[in-house]
C-alpha cells in the first residue's frame, strides 16, 4: 500500500462516532418587512440592490453598469455570459473576467447576505475571482435570521455553503476602507422572481 494511501486509512480508522448535530436555538425575530431589512443590511456592508421585471433585463443592466464591452460569466441559464461556463471551468480561467452572475438559493435578512453551495456557483471561483457579481434573488426566497438557515433542507444536503454580504473588503492598513482587495469589488443584488 502506498504511504498516501496507509496514512489515508489511519485517518479513517481514527473517525470519532457519529453523532447528532446540536439544536440551533430559534430566536425571536426584530420583525418587519425582511426586504426591507435585506436591502438595509447589505447598503451597509457596500451592497447594491435593484429591481428588474424579469431575468431578461439583466443583460440590459449590465451592460448599462458595465458597458457592452464587459465580460460576463453566468451560472444561471436565465442570464447570457459571453464566456461559457461549466463545470469543467477551470477556475483560473475566470480571472479576466468582468462580471458573474449567480441566482442565490435565498437570502437572510438579519445580515443581507446571499447564499450558495456548489450548485449555485458552478464553478466555485466564480464568486471570489470576477471583478462584479451580480446575485439573482427572488424575494420570496428571504428568511428572517441566520438561525433560520441551519434548518433548511438545502443547507444540510449542500457539501459547502457560502453566505456572502457585500463586495470583499478590508480597513486593516490604516483603517482606509479597500473594496476589492480579496474579492469581488460590487456586488449587486437584483430582485427577480425564479421561474
Amino acid at each position: 500500500m502506498a504511504t498516501r494511501e496507509a496514512f489515508l486509512e489511519k485517518v479513517r480508522q481514527a473517525q470519532p462516532a457519529a453523532r447528532p448535530r446540536p439544536e440551533v436555538p430559534l430566536f425571536d425575530s426584530v420583525g418587519g418587512d425582511l426586504r426591507a431589512r435585506f436591502t438595509a443590511a447589505l447598503q451597509a456592508m457596500g451592497g447594491t440592490c435593484v429591481e428588474v421585471a424579469s431575468a431578461a433585463d439583466v443583460s440590459a443592466l449590465i451592460r448599462e453598469r458595465f458597458g457592452d464591452a464587459a465580460s460576463v460569466a453566468s451560472a444561471t441559464p436565465e442570464v447570457a455570459g459571453t464566456r461559457a461556463l461549466t463545470a469543467e471551468t477551470e477556475p483560473a480561467s475566470l480571472q479576466d473576467i468582468d462580471v458573474g452572475v449567480v441566482r442565490a438559493r435565498f437570502g437572510v435578512a438579519e445580515t443581507g447576505s446571499v447564499w450558495f453551495s456548489e450548485r449555485e456557483y458552478v464553478v466555485n471561483a466564480l464568486g471570489y475571482i470576477v471583478q462584479h457579481l451580480i446575485v439573482l434573488l427572488d424575494p420570496a426566497e428571504l428568511v428572517d435570521g441566520l438561525q433560520d438557515v441551519y434548518r433548511r433542507d438545502d443547507f444540510r444536503d449542500a457539501r459547502y455553503a457560502a453566505l456572502v454580504t457585500g463586495p470583499s473588503a478590508t480597513a486593516d492598513i490604516e483603517g482606509v476602507l479597500i473594496r476589492g482587495a480579496q474579492g469581488v469589488r460590487s456586488l449587486m443584488v437584483v430582485w427577480v422572481a425564479a421561474r
